[in-house]
């Protein structure tokens, strides 16, 4: 039900774990249909440090000394340290800790002179935190410093140099570190597992190196008897689904024998970054069925199962989920709001997207680029330019991202000496190299403009090797304009670097089926034979009284498919009236002309559209997501029932929207 697509790692855990919150099982319920109404409907500091005294007894500054750490005065602190003849541990450790939290990274070289001076430089009580305090810093060569010079290393301070390796992105280390601690004799913990599992995903190694060293670190912690840990089980669901991973992923949930908000979290989101949104929002549900005051969702929680909504374009369930954001007081975080504007304008809802982006006196570089991207995926590439300028008038510094979501709305918009004009200002005006997915939208550009020879110029001409996204932009735009010799090429390239994609193969197959080359559509259709590859059936999702429903290809499992089969009849008929005659080019066999085009009427978002036309509400616009690219023959016959119907129809499928009103759709025939 959609595709195989990171969800951000999760909170790093304190060295002592709390003891897990036990709950209900997971309720598990049919996830073809449901309503969140009704779960909703049931849902609805510390004191301040002590003055010290100034007056200390003699000999004994330690108790002043930790309590001006308390009160962030660390100059004052350290000024006593001298006048101290033994301080204590906890001394040290207040000092550290304050030096910590107010990033006054200046005075640690004078904390750690004292505290060599004083013969702490052994303990590993103390070199953890400054292990801690250094990873802080990012200053991870003095970590590793703190690290190799304390002789007795405890699984605290392994952990302590562990983590700061994590946070420092020297994965390697940290797992050639996680092999070591094996070695030294110290038995690992539970977070030592969770850091290397960390440690695994955050690699740029292929996916299927890092799912194996994933699945051996699991082995290890089911031998050691850690896996069924909270933070471990939840880190393994998390890492899982963080590399496609959904089915270990489920598996480890369902045999957590206890989970917390981060776990029930942890699956949704492994469901949502994977294009599973039925899924996600299933769990969702699973999780409000518990009534548990223990486990409520949280911003994290709120930010996936928004993404969910808006990959299916369920705007009602939408509206709900940002209600109950409202009613926990959540809607001031800026990953929430980022996520609200994201699944407004995913659902077709252009406007509420962007009455949450004014409302927004502090946004950032995502809430930006959300916005930009928004009016790509709409159509108005003019308008994401100048979205783009004012955040650049605004000071904010523009990310990579944020020049595929502009350089994208150029290619929507067909503003190709714009799009040239971004690229260019990338590296010259904001010190940003272009990297594979810039090219890519460049190379879309010039494709769909028809410039297809300057495309293939720019491939050339780039410093690195292109990726399967420049590559399959290319062959994309051979598609739309017929070239076979570009499309051979492209293909031939994409055929090594994704063996197993089979959308390669279909497309070089419609290319030729568009040509008439049944010979050549006969020898690609083999080769997904015997590579074993399958189609991705079209599916397409429509939302109706709050609930969703799924449609696939020429599918006969759906409600009322006689008469959705019948009122689509009908309309055909109508519709031929009016001029419309079917194009049944993309079928991919040699057959009679009526063959075809009982094909081509059982196209998913054909099936989902008349559903919408007997069960939508009178006037309502019909709303309807795909997973594929939008056919040319769906593309004609939406119009032509738009104007005969008098209904504003709008469908959302891989690459952008399509607004279809009176016969006309927003994308003037330009996708």
């Amino acid at each position: 039900m959609g595709t195989y697509g990171k969800h951000p790692f999760l909170p790093a855990p304190s060295f002592i774990p709390k003891p897990p919150n036990p709950h209900l099982q997971y309720y598990n319920s049919s996830p073809y249909l449901f309503s969140l109404r009704s779960l909703f409907c049931s849902l609805s500091s510390h004191p301040a440090p002590s003055q010290p005294s100034h007056s200390p007894s003699t000999n004994n500054y330690n108790h002043l000394i930790q309590s001006l750490c308390k009160q962030g005065n660390l100059r004052q602190a350290l000024k006593l340290i001298p006048q101290e003849p033994n301080p204590t541990q906890r001394t040290y450790e207040f000092l550290i800790l304050a030096c910590t939290r107010q990033n006054a990274r200046s005075y640690a070289p004078a904390i750690v002179r004292h505290l060599i001076d004083d013969g702490f430089d052994h303990d590993p009580f103390l070199s953890t935190k400054l292990i801690g305090m250094y990873s802080h810093f990012r200053s991870i060569d003095d970590a590793r410093h703190v690290f190799d010079r304390t002789p007795e290393k405890t699984i605290f301070v392994w952990n302590a140099f562990l983590k700061a390796l994590l946070l420092a992105d020297e994965v390697e280390e940290a797992l050639s570190l996680f092999r070591d601690i094996g070695r030294s004799g110290v038995s690992s913990d539970s977070f030592s597992y969770s850091y290397a599992l960390k440690a695994c995903v955050a690699s740029c190694l292929p996916e299927s190196v890092v799912f194996n060293r994933v699945r051996e670190i699991h082995g290890h912690a089911i031998r050691a008897g850690y896996d069924s840990r909270i933070h471990v089980a939840t880190t393994l669901v998390d890492c899982y689904g963080k590399i496609g991973g959904v089915i270990c992923s489920r598996k480890v949930f369902d045999e957590m024998p206890h989970r917390n908000v981060v776990s029930w979290s942890a699956m949704i989101a492994c469901y949502a970054k994977n294009g599973r949104h039925f899924d996600a929002l299933e769990i969702f549900r699973g999780m409000m069925m518990l009534r548990n005051p223990e486990i409520v969702p949280n911003s994290v929680t709120m930010v996936s199962v928004l993404q969910a909504c808006a990959g299916l374009a369920a705007m009602g369930q939408g509206k709900l989920l940002h209600c109950y954001v409202l009613r926990r007081g959540i809607d001031s975080t800026v990953s929430v709001v980022n996520a609200l504007i994201s699944m407004y304008i995913k659902c077709g809802n252009l406007d509420a997207g962007r009455r949450i982006f004014d409302s927004r006196m502090s946004k950032d570089v995502v809430t930006w680029n959300s916005m930009i991207s928004g009016y790509g995926v709409h159509g108005f590439g003019n308008e994401a330019i100048q979205v783009f300028e004012e955040m650049i008038r605004e000071g904010i510094t523009p990310s990579s991202i944020t020049f595929v979501s502009v350089l994208g709305a150029c290619s929507h918009a067909g503003l190709v000496e714009e799009g040239r004009r971004l690229l260019e200002s990338m590296e010259k005006e904001h010190n940003l190299i272009p990297e594979s997915e810039h090219y890519a939208c460049m190379v879309d550009l010039l494709g769909r403009a028809g410039r297809l020879d300057e495309a293939a110029k720019i491939i050339e001409g780039m410093e690195f090797e292109p990726g399967p996204t420049v590559w399959g932009s290319l062959l994309g735009a051979c598609r739309i304009h017929g070239s076979i010799e570009l499309a051979e090429k492209a293909s031939s390239h994409l055929f090594e670097l994704e063996p197993k994609n089979a959308g390669n193969y279909v497309l070089l197959a419609d290319i030729y089926a568009e040509a008439k080359m049944w010979e050549e559509v006969n020898r690609v259709r083999k080769l997904l034979e015997e590579r074993e590859l399958q189609k991705l059936p079209g599916c397409s999702w429509i939302e109706v009284e709050k609930k969703l429903y799924s449609f696939v290809s020429v599918d006969g499992l759906n409600p009322q498919t006689e008469e959705v089969h019948a009122l689509l009849a009908e309309l055909v008929k109508e519709v031929k009236g009016m001029g419309y005659t079917p194009d049944t080019r993309v079928v991919l066999y040699d057959l009679e002309q009526d063959e075809k085009e009982k094909i081509v009427m059982g196209h998913s978002e054909k099936l989902a559209l008349a559903f919408g036309l007997i069960r939508g509400g009178k006037g309502e616009v019909i709303r309807i997501t795909k997973n594929l690219r939008l056919c040319e023959d769906c593309h004609s016959l939406t119009k032509f029932i738009s104007k005969f119907t008098k209904r504003e129809i709008l469908v959302r499928d891989v690459n952008r929207f399509h607004h279809f009103r009176d016969g006309a759709c927003s994308c003037l025939d330009y996708w």
